[in-house]
């Protein structure tokens, strides 16, 4: 074990240590910003002093949100599976950021570490919509048309999630590279994004109608985000010098 890893700050040291280096919060979802990164920064301090591990904190994010998963798919809706599902998925949430928090405070994050948060997090964008089918089908009666609404809303989200991954390595290899460029009022165009919203909407799971009619905005508003995304992206990464 090296001195860096040695070192596990206190509760609070830790806490305000990560106060003070928090990432920008540029065009950054709402609940994303607001709520799940100071969440996440009370857990990375909370595991500081222990001998808890940043990939012990993903695997633990991949079984909560499994968890809340599998109470949408796999339990009959009611209001109090709703909210337990709910919690458990923002439990993963808060996780998902508490395990890079947790590495940058003991400065022992690393390309092995960074690499598997991105694979859990590429499952959690795809799984979630997959538990939606699986429970729509199960334990309703909507059309059938209606079952192609996760799919799509599954597909959208895995390209989205890996085009912006795969732009901001192409970018970030680039030594003239530039930071990301943020639209103006970013936060709010992206929140239909914010996964932590979107884990919001389970709380309706119990009221079919309800749940559908939400879940598909959701879907057509992440349809568009993607496109701009593409857009964007593609934009972004034309205007960087080619490689010899």
């Amino acid at each position: 074990m090296t001195t860096r890893e040695a070192q596990r700050p206190g509760v609070r040291e830790g806490y305000a240590a990560l106060a003070r280096a928090q990432k920008s919060g540029a065009g950054v979802p709402w609940y994303m910003r607001v709520v799940n990164r100071r969440l996440g920064r009370a857990l990375a301090a909370v595991a500081a002093p222990t001998r808890v591990t940043p990939d012990h904190v993903t695997a633990a994010s991949l079984v909560a949100f499994l968890a809340g998963a599998g109470l949408v798919a796999g339990v009959e809706p009611s209001v109090t599976s709703a909210v337990v599902a709910v919690l458990l998925l923002q439990l993963g949430f808060a996780l998902d950021s508490a395990d890079g928090q947790l590495a940058r405070l003991r400065g022992t994050g690393s390309p092995a570490g960074e690499w598997l948060d991105h694979v859990v997090d590429s499952g959690r964008h795809l799984l979630l919509h997959v538990a939606v089918l699986v429970g729509l089908y199960r334990f309703t009666d909507v059309p059938d048309a209606v079952l192609l609404v996760p799919l799509a809303f599954a597909l959208v989200a895995t390209v989205r999630f890996f085009a912006q991954i795969l732009a901001e390595q192409l970018a970030r290899r680039d030594p003239l590279a530039g930071p990301d460029s943020v639209p103006r009022l970013g936060v709010w165009i992206q929140a239909p994004a914010d996964t932590g919203l979107l884990n919001l909407v389970v709380l309706l799971w119990a009221w079919t109608t309800a749940f559908v009619w939400v879940y598909g905005v959701f879907a057509v508003l992440n349809a568009v985000l993607l496109g701009a995304t593409l857009v964007r992206r593609h934009r972004e990464l034309t205007a960087l010098p080619g490689r010899s």
